[in-house]
């Protein structure tokens, strides 16, 4: 069994944001030669978050309206982490949307299902921050 692991790295321009990184999971995949077995993409900070789902600018606006209703980022002073920090409706956002994906690998590619992406979710952004990609197989 092989081994491989790899770092992205973004910086969002804005606090909030999703991004598809299927592509450099993609590249990450074929970097690796792995041809079968799993990859797991996890996010390594607690104010963001990695998930599968449908690349539909509609469905990302919902994402963005749905979440800000659970945990809104204004008034800073409704939190009591905020005395500290102004991002505790990150942490929150972060904890719906998970840390973490697995997906199978099939025949040297990622077995998704229909329209299935993987996406890096950004709420307390405008920094550096990394992505874990780790693939295991043979």
């Amino acid at each position: 069994m092989k081994s491989f692991r790899k770092e992205l790295l973004f910086r969002t321009k804005t606090r909030r944001a999703l991004v598809n990184i299927t592509p450099q999971v993609k590249t990450a995949l074929a970097e690796s030669g792995i041809r079968e077995g799993l990859c797991l993409v996890n996010a390594m900070h607690i104010t963001a978050s990695v998930f599968i789902n449908d690349d539909e600018s509609g469905l990302h606006l919902d994402f963005e309206r749905w979440l800000e209703k659970l945990a809104p980022e204004k008034p800073h002073d409704q939190y009591d982490h905020n005395s500290h920090e102004d991002n505790a409706d990150a942490h929150l956002k972060r904890t719906v949307m998970g840390r973490e994906v697995v997906v199978a690998i099939t025949n040297g590619q990622l077995d998704f299902g229909t329209w299935e992406q993987i996406f890096y979710g950004e709420f307390d952004g405008m920094r550096d921050k990394r992505v874990l990609v780790k693939i295991i197989g043979a």
